[in-house]
């Protein structure tokens, strides 16, 4: 399988690399503002300015971004697109630990973590994450950026704005629409659409600001 280097080197980065070994993947390296030392034995390669210098010593490298989201920001999406212009491609990285059914679409960029359920029918957009031991139900809807935290359940027939955080443990029940740039706090019970903009908890969860 081809090489691919990773983007960041914190502790979410640590786990895309855990995922990219058991996936096959040769990984590169990682970049990173500092030098972390080796993640898992895989070493640093410097800031992200040697990404083209990458390119040129491991020709049809890959990249996934190992920066996290905890909350509604652009970043993920925004260094996807920033480094997908140099030449780079963002494959979908799914751990052999997943269960991803059949007519399931994944946007590019979108890693999904051990444990994951994704059921048939749903579509996700770029730079999506699934996270650990997650459930998406059939014909669910994710936009771009969005990041679902372990051990969240969505019902069937639901709909994720880009940019959107659904925390630890949360569940939406079936057909329910978030609008984009929301965070759903840790534990939170959705039941009802959520149509504007801004931070979520509680069972049923409401707005707090």
């Amino acid at each position: 399988m081809a090489s691919i280097v990773v983007v960041g080197g914190g502790g979410h980065a640590k786990v895309v690399i855990s995922v990219l070994k058991k996936a096959g993947y040769q990984v590169a390296g990682y970049t990173d503002r500092q030098d972390r030392g080796p993640l898992l034995g895989i070493p640093w390669l410097g800031g992200d300015g040697v990404l083209l210098g990458v390119l040129g010593t491991h020709p049809g490298c890959g990249a996934v971004i190992g920066v996290g989201k905890i909350d509604t920001a652009r970043l993920r999406l925004a260094l996807q697109d920033d480094i997908a212009g140099l030449g780079f491609d963002f494959p979908v990285i799914v751990s052999p630990h997943a269960m991803i059914n059949e007519e399931v679409t994944l946007g590019a960029g979108t890693v999904v973590f051990d444990g994951v359920v994704v059921n048939s029918g749903t579509e996700t957009g770029r730079a999506c994450i699934l996270n650990t031991n997650s459930t998406v139900e059939h014909d669910c809807r994710l936009g771009d950026n969005v990041h679902i935290a372990p051990g969240v359940t969505l019902s069937g027939g639901v709909v994720v704005g880009r940019n959107t955080m659904i925390g630890t443990g949360a569940t939406v029940i079936q057909s329910v629409s978030i609008c984009e740039d929301c965070m759903i706090g840790a534990g939170s019970t959705v039941v009802r659409d959520i149509t504007v903009p801004g931070t979520y908890v509680g069972s049923p969860a409401r707005r707090i600001k």
